[in-house]
């Protein structure tokens, strides 16, 4: 079974290989998600990816948590399940807008 990890507080020069090679280290990855600012086309500094397995994954979160990468604390957690809709501003539902 496969597990998806949170990793955060990276440099924004990071590629999909960098991270591959970093946490490939502790086990099998399977689909890497660096998130990119639409504006600048540029890493936001946190990225997805999905371990092959459980114990993969454990590795990774106890060795990479809280270590220093190119000058940065990285913070590796299993990605928690997003919450569609929840602190979105893209919704229709709010206050509407009307001008009289």
């Amino acid at each position: 079974m496969s597990t998806k990890l949170y990793v955060g507080n990276l440099p924004f020069d990071i590629t999909e290989n960098d991270l591959r090679d970093l946490v490939g280290q502790h086990g099998p990855v399977n689909e890497i998600n660096v998130v990119m600012d639409k504006m600048t086309s540029r890493p936001r500094g946190f990225a997805f990816l999905t371990m092959n397995t459980e114990e993969g994954a454990e590795a990774a979160i106890l060795a990479l948590n809280s270590k220093d990468y190119k000058g940065r604390a990285l913070t590796v957690s299993e990605a928690r399940q997003r919450d569609d809709g929840a602190g979105s501003s893209r919704g229709h539902g709010g206050a509407s807008r009307s001008r009289h």
